[in-house]
């Protein structure tokens, strides 16, 4: 009897709930990908073709997904990436919004609001990417790692990481007062943040746990990718960026943080090395690149504790012959001092392996999935299999018409808004949905888009599908 009434008292105070808190508060606890918000599509323009406001009324009206267009232009100079939809400044309404069109001083006005609202539901800022920043070589140049460090630098402890994203769904309250990054917008930037191509991989790690990566492109460009070896025995990536042009890389590094690479000419069968410097927040310092022999697969290690005495060893371009020098690092000139050039019956070294007391790194190339043979793929001693790539901090969205690469693992889905088979088959897959350009009731699916992101959000008819379908504030 007891229990019975249990039973009929939690279902009176659910019904109350709905009666008195509406569905919104009944619906909070729901696990997220259930869950719907109100949405805004290219939020930036304000009422410049459409009727939205500024940033911060839309968050004071429930609007829960924020999506701005962002072009790279002028990344070098103002070490930021500017709002527009064209261009940088076009369709950007900054009626009650930021004057600049600078993403930091955008994404400090949701950073504010969010602050002095820690039980608002979680909002999304969806970042449709304009330009393709696959070929901003370096962070100073604005590459996707320096996009993540926006993220971070911003939103710090209210953002939630797509890599901490559990298997099983969070539910929406346990995730109110967090941003939720979003990468949209050109294809080759966003497949480029969930894997990277390489070929001749070469690896070094030191006693203080930094990882160096250095790879060809397979066109005669050197890249590089610094890290650390992590406590649960896994590379986190820091810094990425293209060195030298060349091909069939090696890398030694020291504790010190000093590095020697030696790699082939793209062209002909010269060889060259570069002296590094591995700064704490994975950034290198290069020296300029310089001949020492003729030859080709060229492959180099430290020989002492020290980390100043080298062994090169690589083949001969005539024959099968191998060849060794000696080495003597100067780190403060950036140099290496050469000799004792020989033929050598030793084998080249194993340049795609490196350990340090128990921490083993191997990189190797190799499909996951659907990503292509040369994806970038890292072992260690304690996980094996790993992507070589940026930190996972932004989700990265899959939407129609995308590669099957884009959709392995996709939480987040897109597509116009009147693709209702493609949003319908979505929500019922379990993905969060945004169908965007969402003007017209005649737009809405069974189920609805997650994230109807609408022109007009304070529309009757806009108003009362979401509250009927009971959105989340």
């Amino acid at each position: 009897m007891l229990r019975s009434r249990t039973v009929l008292s939690v279902l009176a105070v659910a019904a109350a709930t709905l009666l008195i808190g509406g569905p919104a508060e009944a619906l909070a606890d729901q696990p997220l990908p259930s869950a719907i918000f109100r949405a805004t599509h290219n939020s930036y323009s304000g009422n410049i073709s459409g009727a939205r406001n500024s940033i911060a009324y839309q968050l004071d009206h429930g609007i829960r997904f924020i999506e701005l267009d962002i072009h790279d232009n002028d990344y070098a100079t103002s070490r930021d990436y500017s709002i527009g939809h064209d261009s940088p400044g076009n369709q950007v309404d900054h009626a009650g919004n930021p004057a600049s069109n600078l993403l930091r001083d955008w994404l400090n006005v949701i950073n504010t609001w969010s602050a002095q609202h820690p039980t608002a539901a979680p909002i999304v800022v969806a970042l449709d990417i304009k330009d393709d920043l696959t070929d901003n070589t370096s962070y100073a140049a604005g590459d996707l790692a320096a996009l993540n460090q926006e993220f971070v630098s911003v939103f710090g402890a209210r953002l939630f990481r797509a890599e901490d994203y559990p298997a099983s769904p969070p539910t929406v309250d346990a995730l109110r007062g967090r941003v939720l990054p979003l990468i949209s917008g050109d294809g080759k930037t966003r497949t480029q943040y969930k894997r990277d191509i390489g070929y001749n991989p070469a690896v070094a790690i030191n006693g203080r746990g930094q990882v160096v990566e250095v790879h060809d492109s397979g066109s005669g460009a050197l890249w590089y990718w610094s890290g650390t070896y992590g406590a649960d025995g896994r590379v986190t990536w820091l810094r990425h960026g293209k060195y030298d042009n060349g091909v069939t890389p090696a890398i030694a590094l020291n504790d010190n943080g000093d590095l020697v690479e030696v790699h082939q000419s793209q062209n002909a069968t010269t060889l060259w090395y570069r002296v590094g410097r591995l700064g704490a927040d994975g950034e290198i310092t290069w020296s300029a690149s310089r001949k020492y022999d003729d030859g080709v697969l060229p492959t180099i290690r430290f020989t002492d504790a020290a980390g100043t005495r080298l062994r090169e060893i690589h083949r001969s371009q005539s024959n099968s012959q191998n060849w060794s020098w000696d080495g003597v690092l100067d780190a403060g000139a950036m140099a290496v001092s050469w000799s004792g050039n020989a033929k050598t019956s030793d084998a080249r070294h194993d340049k795609t392996t490196s350990t340090s007391g128990t921490s083993r790194v191997r990189v190797w190339t190799g499909a996951d999935g659907p990503t292509p043979s040369q994806t970038l793929r890292i072992d260690t001693d304690r996980y094996a299999g790993d992507r070589i790539r940026y930190q996972q901090v932004a989700f990265d969205e899959f939407q129609q018409g995308d590669s099957a690469e884009l959709q392995q693992g996709a939480l987040f889905y897109a597509a116009p808004a009147t693709q209702s088979a493609f949003i319908t088959a979505a929500r019922q897959a379990g993905r969060l949905v945004r169908g965007w350009d969402f003007d017209s009731a005649g737009d809405a699916t069974s189920p609805l888009a997650n994230q109807p992101a609408t022109n007009r959000p304070y529309d009757t008819w806009y108003q009362d599908l979401l509250t009927r379908s009971g959105a989340i504030q």
